[in-house]
Parts: structure tokens; sequence; C-alpha cells
């Protein structure tokens, strides 16, 4: 049974930000580091910050020689069921450096020069030098190390749709950057079944992970000593009847070895060939899993971006059906606009709570239309107005929208009604606004909502281009 069957929470995987798990097992997709460095949100960057300073602590106890300290910084990642990723053929379970590892894996680390010299510097980079770390132990440790923005993302995400939550819960082990140290807190969880629930955003997981070491070993380490060796015109340098020279990557491999050991050494004696493989891999992430891929994970039905279209036009006009129009609409955003906005927060306050938008999502675009509004625009949040009117939205809706911008949150919104009359004169009133710099603002109704469900296929990664550009474009040229 997965969290929207337990919850009867009526969606599916692509109408929720979080991923829709199995309780009774794990779902086999993996927390990402290099997905979380990629997204460039407030959220994300509590994570990195997070990342960084555990695994700094780690190297430092390694440099330093303090076993005692390393034993317990590792010894503290042991997951408790409650992530439900990765591979389990029955019960949850995790595989981060947990009390069973911590001391196998503190020997490879105490024993490595990549360590103690600075070359090994990021979370991920163990998956290639550490024997026996991969993805899966990566991303379980990845989740431990973030827990505590992962149990505030829960609680948003409980509150958002519903899920009713337990008070009084043991978070477990929380890296405190402030203390140095795991902290633990009585907090509020879901406990579906009687056990601690923490949901993972969908945006930061991955079918595999990023850093593999065969890749790397393959396709950069070897080239790179193929190159010194024809340089130094090694034993290992074969002439062809044509008189080329050659070294071949089977020879090497067979001459230092293949495993992770081997890899380690050379990376020691080449560090700048693990800083290329990091940028490369930095500037070309890996996009995150689409939700047709998920349907297919999770064995369900895809869904069908034009039946929540369906869905939330059937819904009636007026101020009586706003809130039934407002989550029909925005669990076609959410499909549609994922993975460009995520993060979905209901009624946020903003101001101090002086003030009340809709709905705001995070803008962890990429690439598309969103990605180059957060590149020329300020626009870390989009916000979202809802407004189930039979009429025309006029100038005080508009102004209620960018009553809702600021400097820092950002300065673009949404305002979806049902219907627009005289579109030339909401172009005008919302060029005048953003004329006058009170933020921009774009007016979709039922028709437009249509025509940006048409203009993709189910599942588009870029849904957000076509008409929205086209809206923007009349409101600055």
């Amino acid at each position: 049974m997965r969290v929207s069957q337990q919850y009867k929470l009526k969606r599916k995987q692509a109408e929720l930000d979080f991923v829709d798990v199995p309780l009774d097992t794990d779902l086999p997709v993996f927390v990402e580091p290099t997905a979380i460095r990629a997204m460039d949100t407030p959220w994300s960057s509590e994570c990195v910050a997070l990342l960084q300073n555990f695994f700094s602590n780690v190297l430092t106890a390694v440099q330093k020689g303090d076993k005692a300290r390393a034993v317990s910084l590792l010894g503290s990642l042991n997951e408790r069921n409650d992530f439900h990723l990765g591979y389990s053929s029955g019960k949850s379970r995790g595989h981060a450096f947990g009390k069973g590892s911590a001391g196998s894996v503190w020997e490879s680390l105490l024993t490595s020069k990549a360590a103690k010299s600075g070359v090994l510097s990021d979370l991920e980079d163990t998956a290639l030098l550490i024997e026996g770390v991969g993805a899966d132990m990566i991303s379980d440790a990845v989740c431990n190390i973030i827990r505590a923005p992962l149990i505030e993302y829960t609680q948003d995400m409980c509150r958002y749709y519903g899920i009713p939550m337990v008070a009084n819960v043991s978070s477990g082990p929380c890296w405190d950057m402030q203390a140095q140290n795991w902290v633990a807190r009585h907090i509020e969880l879901p406990m579906p079944k009687g056990e601690s629930l923490v949901l993972v955003p969908k945006s930061i997981v991955r079918l595999a992970g990023a850093y593999d070491a065969g890749t790397y070993y393959r396709h950069y380490l070897l080239p790179e000593l193929q190159k010194q060796h024809l340089a130094s015109g090694s034993g290992l340098v074969e002439v062809l009847k044509s008189k080329k020279r050659r070294v071949t990557k089977t020879a090497l491999m067979k001459h230092y070895g293949k495993d992770k050991n081997a890899v380690a050494k050379l990376t020691e004696d080449n560090p700048d060939i693990l800083a290329k493989y990091k940028k490369a891999k930095s500037a070309d992430p890996s996009p995150p899993i689409s939700n047709s891929t998920f349907a297919e994970i999770e064995n369900v039905a895809n869904v069908q971006l034009y039946d929540l279209y369906k869905k939330a036009v059937a819904v009636p006009p007026g101020r009586a059906h706003a809130h039934d129009y407002e989550r029909a609409v925005e669990g076609l955003l959410s499909a549609l606009l994922y993975p460009s906005l995520i993060h979905p927060v209901r009624q946020a306050p903003i101001n101090q709570g002086r003030k009340i938008v809709d709905l705001r999502f995070s803008n962890s675009a990429t690439a598309g239309f969103f990605s180059w509004l957060s590149k020329h625009y300020t626009a870390p949040y989009v916000f979202v107005e809802f407004k189930n009117y039979t009429e025309d939205v006029k100038n005080p809706e508009l102004d209620q929208l960018s009553g809702r911008f600021s400097k820092s949150g950002g300065q673009v919104g949404i305002l979806i009604c049902r219907a627009v009359s005289d579109r030339k004169k909401i172009d005008a009133m919302c060029r005048d606004a953003a004329k006058d710099g009170r933020g921009y603002m774009i007016v979709l109704d039922d028709a437009d909502l249509e025509t940006l469900v048409k203009s993709t296929t189910a599942m588009h990664y870029d849904a957000s281009r076509t008409i929205l550009n086209e809206r923007f474009d009349r409101l600055v040229l």
C-alpha cells in the first residue's frame, strides 16, 4: 500500500510533490546529491550546507586520526525504515554507513590518501573511491544527513495534502551544524501502521547514482593514463604494423587492477582527473524522473493531463466552489509544470504573516521558461492565485496578486480564472503593472489551460513553454 492509498488522497504520483512510496517495502529510486545541488532553491541550499558540513567533519576526523569521532559520526547514519527508498526485497531497511558498517567504512577512509590529502571532498566521491559504497548507500546517507529539512518538508506536505500527523515522535538523529553533531528532537510526523514516515521530494530522486566508478575509470582515468604511458614510452606501449603506437585500456587495467582500490590510488596520483569528472557531472546533471517513468516503477497507470484538465473545468464557477477549483487546478499544475515548479505551499503566509497567497511554488527549473525566468528576473518562487469567477478579473484582483511580490521572494505570479472576455484589456492591465514595477503577472483562464495541456505530450518536461512564453513576452516587449 502506497502513501496515497493509506491516506486516501485520491491523487496519482503526477499530482503529488513527494515520492508516493510503498509502506511495506522500498521503491528502487535514490536520492542524488548532484540533483540537490542542481536545484538551487532555498530548501536545497540548506540541504547542501548540511551535506558539506557533515562530510567536512568526517574528513577532519580522518585527517586528525580521531577514530572515535569518525565512527560516532558515521554510526548515526542508520536509517529507521522511514524513507522507503532503495533496494529491499521485503521490509524496508537502510543501507547507509550505519552501526554494522561504520567500522569497515572507517577503515577504508582511514587508509585513504585521497581522504587525508583532500582529494576526496564530497560525500558522493566515496561512490568512486571507497569499496562497497554505491548509489543505495549514498542515498540513505544523504537522507539521514538532511533528515531535518526532510522532516520540515514532510510536515509541509502533510498540511498541504491533509495527511494526519502524530505529536511527540522522535525525529531520530538530525545533523545540527551549530552543534556540529547529531541531535534528536520530538516533532510531528505521520505514523502509518505505527511507524514514522519521512517523505522525500520526487525532484531529488533518480533511477541510479550520478557517480559511477566504472565510467569514471574507463572514460576519465584510463584515457589520461594512455597519454602518460605514450609520453613516457613505457613497456605497455604497443607498436602496430602501421608504426602507430598505442596503449590499450585492457593492458592498463591488467597492470593497475580495476577495483575501487586501484581507482582510488590512481586518483590520488591524478587528482585533477577527479575534478574534471565532477565538473562534467555538475555541468550536465541527470534530469528528474518523469511522471511517466514513476508510473512504470510503481506499476500504476500513468495520469493523463487532459483528464486532470477535464476534472478542473468540471467544477462549477462561483465562490462556493472556489476550494474545489483550486485543488483541481493545483493538481493539474503540479503534473504539468513538474519538475520546473515544485514544493507547493497552500495559503502561504508572507510579510510576517500579514498577507496570504493562495499557492506558492518553488522554482527549481534548470531548463525551459521558468529557468530563463529565474536568470533574468527575481523568481525563486512563483505565486499563484485562483479566482473561480464567472466575470472578468479586474485591477483589484491583479493588485492582490502583485501585493504578494517582494524583492527576495519573487516578482512573478500567475492568476487563474474561469474566463476572460476582453483579453486585450487584461493584457494591458498586466503590462501597466510590469511597467510600474509592480511585478509580472500572467492571467490564464480555462481555455488557456486547455491550450497548455494540448500543446505538450503527457508529462513532457517543457510544458511550461509556449503560451507562458507568449504571455510573458506581452508584458515586456
